[in-house]
């Protein structure tokens, strides 16, 4: 039945976009091309009245040079079309009618302006930062602290982004972000999206869009939004590309990047090549403190720490590759090869007692831990251009290998400090981890008159996760513990369909309605215990927009839409693992999927000044729970579902501009999170008024050197049964260019006050726990790029493959 009602709402989809097939277009479309006939991206096209100097609209191509604006009422009109470097061109005279009331201008040939070209410099800085009707779009391209960075790094300096210590996601102050590249789902989360974004250099980026309120083409997974990393396009026609390398130090290791891009035009083939390789250093420096308050009996347990790592990716390989079959039809294929081999050690000194100030026991923990890691992941699209009025059709076919084989020792050395005697205790873990996505979907847009639109789409993915983990006794020779020995499988399927309808109900309002169907099954079988868990849920999805146009400045957008986050699959499996003594992780096979009703008000000024008010009511919280055992003195670290949260906030961006060659771009978000629940042996409350300010500085020095100041201060939060401290970072980059701007040299330092530092804490019935860590995230880097190209000027697509299923693939 519940398949039966997925497939009546995509039949019934279908025949509203049939129905709309014949209805004759009121928008007017063209190509902008040189004299070559490459594309032409981001001209401005603006209409203006018969014998007129003044625009009564306009638009700007899209980096293909194809533009397509709503036609205005019947009358005689011209195009007038300019880009930087070439000559202004206007069209002769057009009339629109009720009976043609749209035009198709075909190609619209530019000609090139040699004193223009020679003369053309920029004076100013571009805005970092342009809020757009539906998204925040943050620029990252060119700037300096992007060249000495990882896309990672980038993304968590983004405005109003918060990321924790196990790589989770807040935006806003809200958990249950979805991450895509190039409007593609990575399936990623967790530390597994931590190593991708960190192979991935951020002087690959273009921008990064963040949607709070995604309409219903979207995937509904993702409860506070989505954060889109557009990657850059090549624009020469020939060979082009860069190389670089990288070297970095966090004050206690070296690390270095490598790597090259290519990029290929000719004829109707379009490709791209990106090789990335790396040695990554860090570690952590904690002190852990939890009181366990036993009827009989109070314990206090302090746990000193200290952690390095390394990790080594000798090629990072990403290929792509675009065919024109037509002027309109295109098919193409992305692959991506990223492999990883680890090493880590997590070195703790253990106190417990019934006082914190005579301990009465001392353990010595040594976890020594190897992996290697591998993600193939593969894409074959299609995109149609059906018609001159801007209907399209795409399909993509996504699949996503990933192989994670690790092992570790626990080396634990027990002390009575009454006694001094002193035991030991050897173990060794061998997992195996595996996970096969699979995933299709074929989306389709139709323009109607009037500057009406329908978009229709459909999605089926189906994901196999296998977990395999051998616990064994390693006190002279290996012996297998069946006790903590686990083995687990899930699969999931989910098909999706979706219509939405955009259009204008007059000059100043526009008006967006959407609907999502996702039907979802899964399994998930402990072959250890034998425990089966299925799962099976239908549900819809609306989302509400509405843009009112105030003034030629000044915007007001309403919207609503309803989301859900699902569990990561690891948080599924009902075994117990270990991680020192006295601390332990286990699954919850009936974690159920988190709902948010996300309201929306967003007021923009000149598209720059924004401030945006938001309500979200969620039920059924995703949130990891320590669970103590007072006599024990042992913790374990589960996930739960809370019963409620409620999020009001506030997020305003302005950016102020000090001096010619000083811009700044200013962000503060305030918020009230409050978390209920009724399930942990009472009711407990968790309630904050957090805020976070921002400020990022760009200076244009003399020497044509480029400096850049990033700061931000994060005041307390509530997340889950957590609460956490205030912290602050302060980052200053410098770029200098030579050769004509083919040699970029870059300096940055990250978080010089060592300020970024995560202290949480729970109290759960009056039991503490308490945590304080630092990431060494305070490091020095060098960057040097050397770009080349050859050619004419042209436009490359890239594909990345973007599947929901994979954000919660977890670590």
């Amino acid at each position: 039945m519940k398949n039966f009602s997925a497939h009546l709402l995509l039949f019934c989809l279908l025949l509203v976009v049939r129905a709309g097939w014949a209805q004759q277009s009121a928008v007017l479309t063209g190509t902008t091309t040189d004299e070559k006939g490459a594309a032409v991206g981001f001209a401005t096209v603006a209409v203006l009245p018969a014998g007129a100097t003044s625009s009564i609209t306009g638009t700007v191509a899209d980096e293909n040079g194809r533009f397509q604006l709503q036609a205005p009422a019947a009358g005689s009109y011209r195009l007038r079309i300019t880009s930087v470097g070439y000559q202004m061109l206007e069209t002769p005279a057009f009339e629109l009618s009720a009976t043609a009331p749209g035009k198709d201008f075909g190609t619209l040939t530019l000609k090139a302006d040699a004193k223009q070209l020679a003369e053309v410099k920029i004076e100013g800085l571009r805005p970092t930062i342009v809020q757009e009707a539906d998204r925040m779009v943050v620029s990252v391209e060119g700037t300096a602290m992007a060249a000495s960075n990882t896309a990672y790094d980038v993304l968590a300096k983004s405005p109003g982004v918060f990321i924790d210590q196990e790589g989770n996601i807040q935006l806003n102050g809200k958990t249950g972000v979805t991450v895509m590249l190039d409007n593609r789902l990575t399936y990623l989360s967790g530390r597994d999206l931590r190593n991708l974004l960190e192979s991935m250099p951020a002087a690959n980026l273009k921008n990064i869009e963040i949607i709070t309120n995604p309409p219903a083409r979207y995937d509904a997974e993702g409860t506070s939004g989505i954060l889109n990393l557009n990657l850059k396009k090549n624009t020469q026609r020939g060979l082009n590309g860069s190389v670089y390398a990288s070297g970095n130090y966090n004050f206690k290791q070296f690390g270095h990047t490598y790597g090259a891009s290519l990029n290929l035009k000719r004829e109707r083939w379009n490709g791209f090549l990106t090789v990335d390789g790396s040695r990554r250093v860090g570690g952590r420096d904690a002190t852990f403190t939890r009181v366990f308050f036993g009827e009989q009996n109070t314990t206090y347990f302090n746990q000193q720490a200290t952690g390095n790592f390394t990790s080594i990716s000798p090629a990072v390989v990403r290929l792509g590759a675009d065919y024109s079959l037509s002027k309109r039809h295109t098919i193409g294929f992305m692959a991506n090869y990223t492999p990883r081999r680890g090493e880590s050690d997590f070195l703790t000194d253990t106190y417990l007692g019934a006082s914190p100030q005579e301990p009465t026991r001392f353990i010595d923990a040594d976890n020594i831990s190897r992996n290697t890691y591998a993600n193939y992941t593969g894409n074959l699209h299609y995109i149609g251009n059906l018609d001159s009025a801007g209907t399209t059709l795409t399909a993509d076919l996504d699949l996503v290998q990933i192989k994670n084989r690790g092992k570790a020792d626990f080396f634990n050395f027990f002390t009575d400090l009454g006694t001094n005697n002193r035991t030991q205790d050897f173990l060794f873990t061998n997992t195996f981890s595996d996970l096969s996505i699979y995933a299709a979907k074929v989306d389709f847009t139709k323009p109607l008159a009037n500057g009406h639109k329908i978009e229709a789409g459909t999605k089926f993915s189906r994901v196999t996760a296998d977990n395999d983990s051998r616990f064994y006794f390693n006190n002279g020779a290996l012996v297998l513990d069946p006790l903590r020995t686990n083995h687990f499988n899930y699969r999931e399927n989910i098909q999706a369909a979706y219509l939405n309808w955009s259009g204008k109900a007059s000059e100043r309002l526009k008006l967006q309605a959407g609907l999502r169907l996702e039907n979802t099954t899964s399994l998930g079988e402990s072959y250890t215990t034998g425990q089966v868990t299925r799962r099976q849920y239908l549900n819809l999805f609306p989302s509400l927009f509405a843009q009112q146009q105030v003034t030629k400045d000044y915007d007001i957008g309403y919207s609503y839409s309803r989301r859900l986050t699902r569990p990561n699959y690891g948080n599924l499996n009902p075994f117990r693992f270990y991680r020192d003594p006295y601390t332990w992780e286990e699954g919850n096979p009936f974690l159920r999927p988190q709902y948010t009703h996300a309201f929306r008000v967003a007021h923009t000024y000149k598209k720059v000044y924004s401030l945006a008010l938001n309500y979200d009511y969620q039920t059924a919280v995703i949130s990891e729970v320590p669970i103590l055992d007072v006599e024990a003195a042992t913790t374990t670290y589960t996930t739960d579902n809370l019963d409620t949260g409620h999020i009001i906030g506030m997020t305003g961006v302005a950016p102020v501009k000090l001096a010619k060659w000083w811009d700044t771009q200013n962000t503060v978000v305030v918020s009230y999170r409050k978390f209920s629940t009724n399930d942990l042996n009472g009711f407990l409350t968790n309630e904050q008024l957090y805020y976070m300010l921002q400020s990022n500085h760009t200076l244009l020095l003399p020497s044509k050197v480029r400096l850049e100041i990033e700061a931000r201060y994060l005041g307390p939060t509530a997340s889950g049964l957590y609460q956490i401290e205030p912290m602050h970072w302060v980052g200053v980059a410098l770029k200098r260019s030579f050769r004509q701007d083919k040699l970029d040299v870059s300096v940055n330092v990250n978080d010089i006050f060592k300020g970024y530092r995560y202290r949480f804490s729970t109290n759960i019935n009056g039991n503490i726990n308490d945590f304080n860590q630092y990431f060494r995230w305070r490091s020095v880097g060098l960057t040097v790029r050397y770009n080349f190209s050859q050619g004419a000027k042209v436009d490359t697509k890239r594909r990345n493959t973007n599947l929901e299923e994979l954000n919660r693939a977890g670590s």
